[in-house]
């Protein structure tokens, strides 16, 4: 039977023909050969100014650090994080086996510049693996001091592998001819589809500000998620808890507390990780941990959010 690959069998005309789509692939980006890769990723939204007003010594860091580390975590996604807790977090994971450059591994974008009372807020990246480049996009204004990002790094070693996270705005202003916080999910999924135009497989975490059966993700989930809990989807991702049985095509919620709750019980989903499906390889899975009391109270109003995931990338 003809093969493609770095070892070509192709009778009679076919070496042509495969010549031609070789260039073809390299023309746009793609590359002809791909693995599979498994990963698992955990997000949180840690609420650093709010509820800890930018503290490193209230017990925040040491739960962040230790769940990284305790669900062998390869990518983490952190928001509403403050610089200093960033640079904590940096140096708890260089001292156990995160690498010793912490450049290498992390990146940092800010969305307030003085948001935790005269420091830096933002969004951050983490992974065990080297990262390159990070691409940091500005997201539609809401007309806010915090102006929300998109954040994406790929991996070093794996440059066709880039994770993201973003926190998308709570507010629904009609600005510009439509609400802003759909605007801004639209220019997510427009910057991740580029990225998966180009020959990438894209893994994004955060905040989204949308529970799963809202009619503003309809364009991120799948076709194939069509359920009471979450129908009339026309996209192209999967959300690595949307097969939980016990509110399938939604998952498991993410804050304890929210109004209005989700369609399967108390408390609400806002905190996703999505993967589009047709890089997705064989299962996947994803859940949400009690929220810790190791903070002089609640760590965050937010619930850690977990999923593991093989993908297919071009190598």
């Amino acid at each position: 039977m003809p093969t493609t690959g770095a070892n070509v069998r192709i009778w009679k005309g076919g070496l042509v023909a495969a010549t031609v789509l070789t260039v073809l692939l390299a023309s746009a980006g793609v590359s002809s050969a791909a693995v599979n890769v498994s990963y698992n990723i955990w997000t949180w939204n840690v609420a650093g100014w709010t509820m800890h007003r930018g503290s490193t010594s209230n017990g925040l860091i040491d739960v962040i650090s230790n769940s990284i580390r305790n669900r062998s975590t390869d990518l983490a996604a952190l928001n509403e994080l403050c610089w200093g807790q960033y640079k904590a977090v940096q140096a708890n994971l260089r001292a156990s086996d995160w690498g010793e450059d912490e450049e290498d591994y992390s990146r940092f974008e800010s969305t307030n510049d003085t948001g935790c009372g005269g420091e830096k807020s933002g969004i951050a990246l983490f992974s065990k693996a080297p990262m390159g480049t990070a691409d940091r996009i500005t997201l539609p204004d809401d007309g806010r001091v915090e102006k929300r990002k998109l954040l994406c790094a790929p991996l070093e070693a794996r440059p066709h592998l880039r994770f993201c996270t973003t926190h998308i705005t709570t507010s629904s202003e009609t600005i510009g001819g439509s609400p802003i916080n759909q605007q801004q999910l639209d220019a997510v999924r427009a910057h991740v589809d580029a990225f998966n135009a180009n020959g990438d497989t894209v893994i994004i975490a955060g905040d989204f500000n949308a529970q799963p059966s809202y009619n503003r993700l309809d364009k991120w989930y799948a076709r194939s998620v069509n359920t009471t809990n979450n129908p009339n989807n026309v996209g192209a991702h999967r959300e690595l808890d949307d097969r939980d049985s016990r509110c399938v095509g939604y998952g498991e919620n993410t804050q304890d507390d929210g109004t209005p709750a989700g369609p399967c019980g108390p408390g609400k989903k806002i905190d996703l990780i999505f993967v589009r499906e047709d890089k997705i390889v064989g299962a996947y899975d994803g859940d949400s941990l009690t929220i810790s009391n190791s903070c002089g109270g609640a760590c965050s109003d937010h619930r850690i959010v977990i999923g593991s995931v093989t993908v297919s990338v071009a190598s």
